[in-house]
Parts: C-alpha cells; sequence; structure tokens
C-alpha cells in the first residue's frame, strides 16, 4: 500500500498548521526561499523514484527468493512488528554510514543542506539514494521478510520521521529514552561539534544508546543547523550534485591513482593529502554563521512560489497514475519537473539570466503538451488534446501577468 501518497495533503496541511504556529508564537522557522527549496527536492526525489525504485524492489526480490533462510507469513501482526522494529535497525545503520562515508554522504547531505529546520525539511530528500540504499536491507529478505511488509513498514518508518522536524515540540520525558523525538532529532540536524554525527534512528532512538551514539539537546548549546560545507544555493539540482562534485574534483586533482579510488569510500571530510594541502577548504566559524541568503522581492517570491505550485501538482499527477504509466511518459514528466525546479531554483538565486531562462521554461512547455499523448503521459482524445492546449493557453497567459508583475525585479536581474 502507498501510505506515502495519501499522506500528502496532510503533509501540507501540518506545515500550514506550524506556519500558523509560528505566527502565534511569534517566532519564525520558515523562509520562502528555503521552504521552497526543500520542498523541491523531496518532488524531485519522487519523481525520481518513480524511475529508480525498481532498483531496491528488484534487488529486495531477488535476495528474498534466493538467500531467505526462512519464509516468514504476511499475515500475521507478529511479523509486521519484527519487520518494523528490523527495518529500523537496518535504517540505522544506512543512516550512520550515511554520515560516515563520503560516497553515502553525498547521497543523504541533501537532506541536511537546509540552514531551517521545520516540517518542510522533513520532505528534502535525495534523489541519489537508490544507488547504495539497498544493500543495508538485504538482511530483512536474508529474514525471510515478505515484500509487501517490507515495502510498507519502510513507508511507515519514513512518515514517522515526518513530525520530528519541527522546533515547536520541546523535550518529551521518556519517550527521549526509546523514541525518536524532535528534541533529540534536532540534535541530529546540528552542525554543532557537539552534536555531529550523533542520532541516527528513524523510529527508536535505542539503537543510539546501544551503539554509543545518542546525544542530547543541550540548552545551554543552540542548535546551528545546516552543513559544515554550506549549500548556499536554492537549486536542487545542485543540492543533489554538490557533494558528488567536490568528490569528482578531488578525485580528479589526486596525485596516486589509490586516493583517487579510496576516497569515495573514506570517512566523511577525508581528502587526499596533496588536495588538502593545494586546495583547503575552509569552514564556517560558527560563531559568526549567518544563514545563506539572497534579497527577493515580494513580488518575484509569490511568481516563484505559485509556479512551483504547478510541479507539486504534476508531480501529484505521476504519484498517483504510477502504475498506468509507460516509462517513457514518467521520463517526460520527470524531465518536465527537473527542467522547472531547475529554473525556479535560478530565480530564487537572483540570477542575471533568470529572465531569459524563465522564458524558455515557458516556452518549453509546447513541445511538452505535443510529446505527453505520444509518450501515454495523458491519453490521446479529442475532449482531452483540446483541454490541454487550453490549459497552456490559460497557464501562460496568467504566467505572463506574473513577469509583467515582476517585470521591474526581471529588468534589473536580466541586465
Amino acid at each position: 500500500m502507498n501510505f506515502i501518497l495519501y499522506a500528502v495533503p496532510f503533509f501540507f496541511v501540518l506545515i500550514a498548521v506550524e506556519l500558523l504556529a509560528d505566527r502565534w508564537r511569534g517566532v519564525s522557522h520558515y523562509r520562502v526561499a528555503d521552504a521552497i527549496n526543500s520542498l523541491s527536492t523531496g518532488v524531485l526525489s519522487t519523481t525520481t523514484g518513480l524511475l529508480t525504485k525498481g532498483v531496491g524492489l528488484v534487488t529486495y526480490a531477488f535476495a528474498l527468493e534466493h538467500l531467505a533462510v526462512i519464509e516468514l507469513p504476511a499475515d500475521q501482526a507478529w511479523v509486521w512488528v519484527l519487520a518494523f522494529v528490523s527495518y529500523d535497525f537496518c535504517y540505522y545503520w544506512l543512516h550512520r554510514m550515511g554520515h560516515e562515508r563520503n560516497i553515502l554522504w553525498a547521497a543523504h547531505s541533501v537532506h541536511h543542506q537546509s540552514e531551517d529546520y521545520n516540517l518542510s525539511t522533513a520532505l528534502r530528500q535525495t534523489s541519489t539514494g537508490f544507488l547504495l540504499s539497498w544493500i543495508f536491507y538485504v538482511p530483512l529478505a536474508v529474514l525471510g521478510v515478505p515484500l509487501v511488509v517490507f515495502v510498507s513498514v519502510a513507508a511507515l518508518n519514513l512518515l514517522y520521521q515526518f513530525w520530528v522536524h519541527t522546533q515547536h515540540i520541546p523535550k518529551l520525558g521518556w519517550l527521549e529514552w526509546c523514541f525518536v523525538t524532535p528534541s533529540n532529532h534536532r540534535a541530529h540536524h546540528a552542525q554543532n561539534p557537539l552534536y555531529m554525527d550523533r542520532n541516527y534512528g528513524g523510529v527508536f532512538i535505542i539503537w543510539d544508546r546501544l551503539f554509543g551514539t545518542f546525544q542530547e539537546e543541550d540548552d545551554s548549546e543552540p542548535v546551528v543547523f545546516g552543513v559544515t560545507t554550506p549549500l548556499a544555493s536554492w537549486n536542487p539540482l545542485w543540492a543533489n550534485l554538490q557533494f558528488y562534485a567536490q568528490l569528482w574534483a578531488d578525485a580528479r586533482r589526486a596525485g596516486r591513482w589509490w586516493d583517487k579510488l579510496r576516497i569515495w569510500f573514506m570517512p566523511t571530510g577525508w581528502r587526499p593529502a596533496d588536495v588538502a594541502a593545494k586546495y583547503p577548504l575552509n569552514k564556517p566559524d560558527l560563531s559568526q554563521f549567518r544563514k545563506f541568503e539572497v534579497p527577493l522581492d515580494a513580488r518575484q517570491q509569490w511568481y516563484v512560489a505559485l509556479q512551483f505550485c504547478a510541479y507539486i501538482a504534476l508531480g501529484s499527477y505521476l504519484m498517483n497514475l504510477e502504475a498506468n504509466l509507460p516509462v517513457a511518459a514518467l521520463v517526460l514528466g520527470w524531465g518536465a519537473v527537473a527542467f522547472g525546479l531547475f529554473v525556479l531554483g535560478v530565480a530564487l538565486e537572483n540570477r542575471p539570466w533568470a529572465l531569459r531562462l524563465e522564458l524558455l521554461r515557458l516556452a518549453s512547455n509546447l513541445p511538452l503538451v505535443w510529446l505527453a499523448p505520444l509518450t501515454g503521459l495523458w491519453p490521446v482524445s479529442a475532449a482531452m488534446s483540446h483541454g490541454a492546449w487550453v490549459g497552456l493557453l490559460s497557464y501562460s497567459l496568467l504566467s505572463g501577468i506574473g513577469l509583467y508583475c515582476c517585470r521591474t525585479r526581471f529588468t534589473r536581474l536580466a541586465s
């Protein structure tokens, strides 16, 4: 059962509730650009997952068929409980290695790049985790956990983690000893030396207590959220590529072939000695920490936010109809989402070429609408075709009006 699909509306309702709580308490835990960036990485991750989730499912099914030592029944409650707890144990080690090894941190770092901490941060997910994460769940297949149970408990584990990404809930007494809570997960998202590489559990914090990686949130050490090598960008594509690019650059510059190979699997932050000496990385002083910010006109923020809603709708459409869409349609949909989110990231960063790229994005909707019925993205029918072209005309007209309202800002940016 696809619990995530049904949970999406509740995610946005709870984000709205958190915004109201911010207003009621007179605090501000959201910034428009940061929230859009976090949600953009989530939309990109979800649409990428429609094309790549087969990697995890196929490898798990293969391991289940060939490596399982027993066959557990899917209709027994104890099997579900065992699978839920065992999944979180495996997740602990995936999460821990995701912080302790370069190649895995390259994927997981996306989730930690936000310098704010709110419910939109929970939706900030990687698009490349599918490459290696499946390895950590093979033990469940060996144990004989049925595929349907595995998929379901994985979704439930992810859903649980949503609510802990908030600053509005204090410590929860005895629950802090057993479960992942907002307090101990805030510590996990910190870049303070005290908190770094701690609290890896997804549902149960007991694993951290058992394996020596637990750190309580300390009131005398306020949490500074983010990563020690700041993303300094609102672009979701670059968010996914940033650390891979750094590793690639270091591997290319390394003088020894052994260093070129092992850098990917060394502890996070390890760099060849010759590269570190010639190309030092300056870590920010947390006492002087300033969040990444790009001044934006309010009209431009509204324009980007409204355009972003179109990609939420497209991503939801792809999720809802995934089972009935051919691969070509999913690829076309993914391409439209990825390019659109890239362009909106450029606008949020006030790039000089933002206007030109935005016009290109709007123009690219013409081939998108033409190709959609040919690839099966939506049905081939006269009524559907007519509605699509009318919808595109209306969308383009409204976008043009929006650009006209932002003309002073975009004209300055393009000059």
